[in-house]
């Protein structure tokens, strides 16, 4: 099943449950999506591109959650954690960080890389096959924890 039906199935469930963050969260990946798909004029996106999107989506919410929080403001983080989760039901099941510090360790020696002057290499490899398993973030520093090492 698409992204796209499995939002709209999930919104219809969210609106019987009157579940008013999943629905505005749920909203905001098909708004997303349409937007996505008037942008590059194509009727179905491709699956990365659906990944790429809902990966988007829940790293905006989490950022937003991280400000709110700094600021003291629990009242906004709340919501917004909410909606992150909701949304992060899209993506395939995340690695843990052991799992995806082999992963690294098989992409350093695969590409040869030794030292950080390699990373960018490292992390175009990583970010490819780690896609939607790992937020960039956490293979950014696993890759610079092995090639500075």
């Amino acid at each position: 099943m698409s992204l796209e039906k499995d939002v709209m199935t999930q919104m219809k469930a969210a609106m019987k449950a009157k579940d008013s963050a999943a629905l505005e969260a749920l909203r905001a990946v098909k708004g997303a999506i349409l937007l996505a798909k008037t942008e590059n004029s194509q009727q179905e996106l491709t699956e990365e591109q659906e990944l790429k999107i809902v990966q988007k989506l829940v790293k905006q919410r989490k950022d937003s959650a991280q400000v709110y929080r700094e600021q003291n403001r629990e009242d906004l983080a709340e919501p917004e954690e909410q909606q992150a989760e909701v949304i992060s039901q899209f993506l395939p099941e995340q690695l843990s960080e052991a799992e995806v510090a082999a992963k690294v360790e098989e992409i350093i020696a695969k590409t040869g890389a030794d030292g950080m002057k390699d990373m960018g290499k490292v992390m175009g490899v990583a970010s490819q096959e780690l896609a939607g398993k790992a937020d960039g973030k956490t293979i950014s520093v696993i890759v610079k924890q092995k090639l500075s090492n």
